[in-house]
């Protein structure tokens, strides 16, 4: 789903990320001027304009076009708005970690592994090995794309720009469980377990105990009851 449209006041309002709907004031050989309805507008270095090599910034854009672009840096003190028209990744490099677990969705499949799009600038490889503690012939045995999958980053090379990452050794949340009261003796959770036996059908009784077994529990269980009633 994409992110609402804000419209700040002030440049002080303005955030690295935030997205902003502009009019190309002018163009010059570095890049485009943005008027963000500002006191100050914004500029659109060349390198910003496209994720393709861009040449001529008038290839891309011309004085009167409307705009979208994304916050990249802010300097108030200046006056100085940095853009991009590039949308940035929901997840920056400096934000990584190894042993963070994310939420991702499965864009390719190899024989070796699936790439999962975890918002970063590009997907992180999570290698056939990193699935499944069994064997796996295939990735696609047990992921399809387009499928979310939740993963946990196992290694990250910044200089390579690389993210491997690993469906295992993650942890569910403990859920927090209702109050059930007193805790259980061992009497009672004995005398409970004998109740339950001895009321279950009769012939799974003759399928998977011997008579004399269920007649030894049904002593135990009376046993039990009288007991408890002391």
């Amino acid at each position: 789903m994409a992110e609402e449209i804000t419209q700040p006041q002030s440049i002080t309002d303005l955030r690295p990320k935030m997205r902003l709907q502009g009019t190309v004031k002018e163009t010059q050989l570095y890049g485009a001027v943005v008027d963000i309805g500002l006191e100050y507008d914004g500029v659109v270095h060349i390198s910003q304009l496209s994720s393709e090599r861009v040449n001529r910034v008038t290839d891309v854009v011309q004085s009167g076009n409307s705009v979208t672009a994304w916050v990249t840096k802010v300097d108030p003190a200046k006056g100085r708005i940095g853009l991009t028209m590039i949308e940035p990744p929901k997840v920056d490099w400096r934000e990584l970690a190894e042993g963070r677990v994310y939420t991702g969705t499965v864009t390719r499949i190899e024989p070796y592994g699936v790439f999962v799009d975890i918002g970063a600038e590009r997907a992180g490889l999570l290698h056939v090995r990193e699935m499944s503690t069994g064997y796996v012939r295939h990735p696609s045995e047990l992921v399809q794309i387009g499928e979310e999958v939740e993963v946990r980053i196992l290694k990250l090379n910044r200089r390579k720009r690389r993210i491997d990452l690993t469906m295992m050794g993650i942890e569910a949340e403990p859920e927090d469980e209702p109050d059930e009261g007193p805790t259980k003796t061992a009497m009672e959770f004995a005398l409970e377990r004998a109740q339950a036996r001895r009321q279950e059908p009769t012939r799974r009784h003759a399928k998977h105990q011997p008579p004399d077994l269920s007649e030894r529990e049904d002593i135990l269980a009376r046993t039990l009851e009288q007991h408890s009633k002391r």
